[in-house]
């Protein structure tokens, strides 16, 4: 990981389509805006991980209390 120190106004290159700039920060946090090519996603972590969750939770197939709802008892 790299870690740098950034002032407001001040930019990271990443690449040669991946720009951040630092827009603003004080003690509640950092904003930054990032300039990509429409190709690019961009995601908060939190979001993966969230989508990552539920992906892997719907891999695993229907919650027992689904299953014991239904009105017929499911297949061996």
């Amino acid at each position: 990981m790299l870690i740098l120190s950034r002032k407001e106004g001040e930019t990271i290159q990443i690449g040669d389509g991946v720009k951040i700039v630092i827009i603003s920060s004080d003690r509640r946090g950092v904003r930054v805006g990032i300039e990509a090519p429409p190709d690019v996603r961009i995601l908060r972590g939190e979001i993966v991980a969230q989508v990552t969750e539920e992906t892997q939770r719907a891999a695993q197939g229907p919650a027992k209390e689904w299953v014991a709802a239904l009105p017929i008892a499911p297949r061996p």
